[in-house]
């Protein structure tokens, strides 16, 4: 028997300005019908900026489905159309007002596999230029820096409990070490 599911009916219930909500039937592999919940939405970006000091340019924001403030890595989601390249260096300086340079591809990640789309693509950068931040009008976040190695502490202990910036800091601090991944 298969793992696969076939797509029978594909029922759009929401459709925002972020991400769209939907209901699928599908045939399990057992020939049995089901249900599946799925949002959809655009993807989005990560990025770990390394300043000459070994520190990574993080940000704390006020994060509303968590009722608090959140460390994380400078992320957000692609416009329509936009290359998640271009999407990493845009977001990067709009939040923190940091120039990247010599970014290398930390790869994709799933956030959340089991009802969500989304994809998420990871980089790594030196920090060329450091200037202010543009955030967007409804964005209101604080540039932070702090050393690797208590980044890598801090994930490790449960301080930044933010997926995408877990697996980006561990990421990051792997190259750094190894200088290969």
């Amino acid at each position: 028997m298969g793992l696969e599911e076939k797509t029978l009916r594909k029922n759009k219930i929401y459709e925002g300005k972020i991400l769209t909500l939907r209901i699928d039937d599908v045939e399990l592999p057992n020939g049995n019908i089901a249900t599946r919940e799925i949002i959809e939405h655009p993807g989005g970006v990560t990025v770990a900026a390394v300043t000459s000091c070994n520190e990574l340019v993080f940000v704390k924001q006020y994060r509303h489905p968590y009722e608090s403030v959140l460390l994380e890595l400078p992320a957000g989601k692609l416009d329509k159309g936009e290359p998640p390249f271009e999407a990493a260096k845009r977001e990067l300086r709009e939040e923190t007002g940091v120039i990247g340079k010599d970014y290398v591809s930390l790869g994709q990640f799933y956030p959340s596999a089991g009802f969500c789309d989304e994809v998420l693509h990871l980089y790594f950068c030196t920090v060329e230029e450091m200037g202010a931040a543009h955030p967007d009008e409804d964005e209101f976040i604080e540039p932070v820096l702090i050393p690797i190695d208590q980044a890598v502490k801090m994930v490790l202990n449960n301080e930044i409990p933010d997926g995408k910036t877990q697996v980006t800091v561990l990421k990051t601090a792997m190259i750094l070490q190894k200088k290969r991944f």
